[in-house]
């Protein structure tokens, strides 16, 4: 029965891995998934869903159910891996003697581009915070530093402000598997913060000691959510009417590429942004070809 050892692999990546608590939740969500694809398949309860039934032939009825379910190319390959994942520990483990779905190919995946902004529409977002109000300068200070360091939206809401010096313009971050690097924020990032401090104190009154050490608070002194970061630059998007789904993740397209665009080096960029390889930082040259093209086009004189 394989069911029963989805705890010990997810303590195994929590202990081993450094894994986040995100990514556990992700996990476990998609194993319970695949579980019980398997269990209706072969009409039994997750509890005795056995070797036999986990095979190349099943798992790939899996991904074209998850397939006509709508799920993308890009999901299919995440719960893939996943499982991959699980049935290795299993192997280790020794609970299976053999890997049962190592020949399964992963979805080919489409190639889509980073959404990101041009430089007047950041402007405009930058500047949309009526900075007159305390909700104003909190959210300014918000987008300022997502735009300046290209953290990702974990990173700021977890962000400690004993791990932010305004003066030097830097803030240590803590990424994925609990790595931590120094990111500079540069000169406008710190002014927002700073501006931004006293109605931190203000806010900080409302809460509780738990909250203490967090940057950015709600109005009840409380750590904000990714989800309220989300909420707050929607707010401005619609508010400036730029014409795009903007995310927190949009903003850290748009500080790799402008970095790239400006003449910046891969292997920065792959620091700034916490990438443990470099082929995930490649993606930006695509956007920054685009520009390249762009200028032969324009200035060479047999275009």
């Amino acid at each position: 029965m394989l069911f029963q050892h989805v705890e010990g692999f997810l303590e195994h990546l929590q202990v081993e891995k450094n894994a986040s608590e995100m990514t556990i939740v992700s996990y476990r969500t998609d194993l319970i998934q695949f579980f019980d694809f398997i269990s209706d398949k072969y009409s039994v309860s997750r509890d005795e869903v056995t070797e036999e039934m986990v095979i190349h032939k099943s798992v790939r009825e899996y991904l074209s159910y998850l397939q006509l379910r709508g799920f993308s190319r890009s999901t299919m390959a995440r719960k893939l891996a996943t499982l991959r994942s699980f049935v290795r520990y299993l192997c280790r483990e020794g609970v299976l003697q053999g890997n049962p779905i190592a020949a399964v190919s992963t979805p080919k995946q489409e190639k889509k581009l980073p959404r990101f902004l041009y430089p007047m529409e950041i402007e405009l977002l930058l500047d949309a915070p009526d900075i007159s109000k305390a909700g104003g300068i909190r959210d300014k200070a918000i987008l300022e530093l997502l735009y300046a360091t290209g953290i990702r939206v974990s990173e700021l809401v977890s962000l400690d402000i004993q791990n932010v010096d305004t003066e030097e313009g830097y803030i240590k971050v803590t990424g994925k598997g609990n790595k931590e690097r120094i990111v500079p924020m540069g000169k406008n990032a710190s002014l927002s913060l700073k501006m931004y401090y006293p109605m931190r104190t203000k806010d900080l009154r409302k809460g509780s000691n738990d909250n203490e050490t967090a940057v950015f608070l709600n109005k009840f002194g409380q750590r904000l959510t990714a989800r309220s970061v989300r909420n707050i630059i929607n707010k401005y998007v619609q508010q400036v009417a730029i014409n795009q789904k903007v995310s927190p993740h949009t903003l850290r397209h748009t500080f790799a590429t402008h970095l790239l665009n400006g003449g910046a080096d891969l292997r920065s960029v792959q620091e700034f942004l916490g990438h443990v390889k470099l082929s995930t930082t490649q993606i930006y040259t695509h956007v920054t070809n685009e520009r390249i093209k762009s200028v032969h086009d324009k200035k060479h004189p047999r275009r």
